[in-house]
């Protein structure tokens, strides 16, 4: 059996890097060119239904009988996605055709979501899905920050020789051939598990399917309200970095966000993304959880307290970064694996893993859609405040969500 380490880290860095870009990275650019905060929020958050949506189309790749085809197709295409990303800001009507393009980045990336994931459940069983999930959200995450770091470092720099709109278009230049050379090794790693199922499977069954699992409301409830505060405060968060100090920012330039989450963002994000898995295979889902839904707080609680004391410090901020992103790591575990454990199983895994995902991300996005409204009505001392409350009906209705029973004994981790 290929050796899980061999594929992981390549596949999701690439689901990762594909989704900041039109999520994160697209919205920082924008920040940049002088777009306003509400018309960032609202657009990638309107680009970004396409996570959401992506159950209306998981049927045709339930019945692909390559997964890894159809991964390793997704991962060309965005890299073309991202090429023509750098043309559109050449133009002069650059924000219309921006927004196309990440349409067709963001409808390509939630089709490779679908596979990748398929393909993640097909090749491991439940433990080692379990113990490779810290590593999954890891390197998922870590092309937020290695992107977010690196490439805003060097954005911030070519902005002050080449001007705005040449540095990010040599970003996703750059960006472009990175994917694709991410997508010729995957083509060669990635190993190939086979479509159990050979019978015909429509949409409405599969919903149908799924909408009978015992206790899927309350599931469904769960799943939006454990994103209803990050999407707002994974939005807002950096740019409040950026915001002048006169308008109740940090101040922070491109270059100085990109080497904070670069840096020790990184590193923190992977430590806790890794512990969080391996806290979890250790303990199992049900008595994880608790601990895992606080930890998703810790980002909300960081941004509250750099809103009040609007410290000057860069050492200072990349510490309480690294505080942030070691929470969110190693919360955001839980997610992962209560769709992949609870939500999943059963005759459409691969569908309803994306029927379950598309859920999460729906909750993701109408927070997220809303975020720069709220930001902009309560200021940035009141909006991570409402956050940190916004977090509190997850923790509570951990009392009634559908978890798996914990295991008899804890068992040791397969290398």
């Amino acid at each position: 059996m290929t050796n899980p380490m061999r594929w992981i880290p390549t596949l999701y860095f690439v689901q990762g890097l594909q989704f900041f870009v039109v999520m994160l990275i697209a919205g920082l650019m924008f920040k940049q060119m002088g777009v306003a905060n509400d018309q960032i929020a609202r657009w990638t958050g309107l680009i970004g239904l396409a996570w959401a949506f992506k159950p209306l189309w998981s049927p045709l790749v339930e019945l692909a009988r390559s997964k890894k085809a159809v991964v390793v197709a997704m991962q060309f295409s965005g890299a073309v996605g991202l090429g023509l990303l750098a043309l559109a800001l050449q133009a002069s009507h650059f924000f219309a055709l921006s927004i196309a393009v990440l349409f067709f980045l963001a409808y390509a990336s939630a089709t490779h979501d679908i596979a990748c994931d398929g393909l993640y459940m097909g090749a491991l069983d439940e433990k080692r899905q379990a113990a490779y999930a810290g590593w999954q959200g890891a390197f998922f995450n870590a092309s937020k920050f290695l992107t977010l770091g690196g490439l805003m470092v060097l954005a911030g720099r070519l902005e002050t020789h080449i001007g705005v709109f040449n540095a990010w278009s040599l970003i996703f230049v750059l960006l472009a051939v990175l994917l694709a050379l991410l997508a010729a090794w995957n083509a060669k790693a990635l190993p190939n598990p086979q479509r159990l199922a050979t019978e015909p499977v429509k949409l409405p069954e599969i919903v149908a399917d799924f909408l009978q699992k015992p206790g899927i409301w309350k599931m469904i409830v769960f799943i939006v309200l454990f994103r209803l505060a990050e999407g707002q405060v994974q939005t807002i968060g950096p740019l409040f970095l950026i915001e002048p100090r006169d308008k109740g920012g940090l101040g922070l330039t491109s270059e100085q966000v990109g080497g904070v989450y670069g840096t020790v963002g990184t590193a923190a994000f992977l430590v806790g993304s890794i512990l969080g898995g391996y806290f979890t295979a250790w303990l199992g889902l049900k008595r994880a959880m608790p601990l895992l839904v606080i930890a998703m707080a810790v980002p909300n609680a960081v941004f509250w307290g750099l809103s009040l004391a609007l410290p000057t410090s860069i050492w200072q901020i990349g510490a309480a970064v690294g505080v942030e992103m070691a929470g969110y790591g190693f919360g955001f575990v839980g997610m992962i694996l209560y769709i992949m454990q609870v939500v999943a199983p059963g005759r459409f895994q691969t569908a309803h893993y994306a029927l379950g995902s598309g859920v999460m991300q729906l909750g993701f996005i109408l927070s997220k859609t809303l975020s720069g409204d709220i930001q902009v009505a309560m200021g940035y001392q009141h909006f991570f405040l409402w956050t940190l409350v916004c977090g509190v009906p997850a923790l509570l209705l951990l009392l009634w969500v559908p978890m798996p029973r914990p295991a008899a004994a804890p068992e040791a981790v397969p290398a």
